[in-house]
């Protein structure tokens, strides 16, 4: 008698599911249909934007003269936006980053006092959301007097609890205790140590937090709105939200609607190119966490 022998799923091979292979389906729709949206409509002139369907295409194709309009509208002040952005992205998630890898370090391969106490303020704090934070942090910038200007975006941007967290964990994994030993026996002080030798095998998870801080200070909105008045220190963030509120207003919304839905599109491009420039670093960390937990 012969038995009838059925392969198990394995990683090569998984069992197929219909629901979930729809549902799979559904989810990618939702998260695609707002990006479709905004790429159609970004090429229409304002007179097809508020006369033609939102998924169809316009009658003329109008992405070029859109963003022409974006980097001329209000004598350029997009771009300075842009440049207040890339400011405060690049600074921030460098400084969090290396930051948070100092701290899991010294977290992972310290002993010092105190260090229990101080793990369960990093994971308390993990739990608190940032705009819980934004008031608190506005009344002590004022009274110091750095409202309205880059360092009250900058200087919160710089904490990562969650990222202080991850690199913690990695550190204690991915960076053998026995090489920071050998590293000290040579003669190596301690912050040498990290920087010559610990960093290095940090690199993948490094690119994780980057990526995580990169995103966060990108979409950050509420603290930059109460701490900056000047617009010329608005992110795009904010300074978008400003031109929306003026398509809003009426007489005005056949001026700027246009622009607000092309701007919005150029602000994605970024994310995009980071996702996909550093996708391979970050892919191999948290595969590289995943085998050593």
């Amino acid at each position: 008698m012969q038995i009838a022998s059925r392969r198990l799923p394995t990683v090569d091979n998984p069992r197929k599911s219909t629901t979930l292979t729809v549902m799979t389906g559904l989810f990618t729709l939702y998260c695609l249909l707002p990006l479709g949206w905004l790429v159609v409509n970004a090429t229409k002139s304002q007179a097809d934007f508020v006369s033609t369907f939102g998924l169809a295409p316009g009658r003329e194709f109008a992405l070029w003269d859109n963003i022409a309009q974006v980097f001329t509208y209000q004598d350029g002040i997009f771009a300075r936006w842009l440049l207040n952005t890339l400011l405060y992205v690049v600074v921030g998630a460098t400084v969090s980053t290396f930051l948070a890898a100092l701290g899991g370090y010294a977290l992972a391969k310290l002993d010092f006092r105190g260090k229990r106490t101080f793990l369960l303020v990093v994971l308390g704090s993990i739990s608190v959301p940032g705009i819980a934070l934004a008031i608190p942090q506005f009344l002590l910038f004022a009274h110091i007097g750095l409202t309205n200007t880059p360092w009250a975006v900058l200087i919160p941007s710089f904490i990562n609890p969650f990222g202080l967290y991850l690199m913690w964990v990695f550190t204690a994994e991915a960076v053998p205790s026995g090489l920071l030993e050998a590293a000290k026996i040579d003669g190596a002080g301690e912050f040498r140590t990290f920087l010559q030798i610990a960093l290095p095998l940090l690199a993948p998870a490094g690119v994780t937090v980057l990526l995580f801080s990169f995103v966060s200070i990108w979409n950050n909105y509420f603290l930059p709105l109460i701490m900056l008045k000047d617009p010329a220190w608005y992110p795009l963030t904010v300074g978008i939200n400003q031109w929306n509120k003026l398509g809003s207003t009426a007489g005005n919304g056949a001026l700027v609607q246009n622009l607000v839905i092309t701007s919005a599109l150029l602000t994605i491009v970024p994310l995009i190119i980071a996702f996909l420039s550093l996708q391979r670093y970050w892919q191999s960390g948290l595969s590289l966490g995943a085998v050593k937990g």
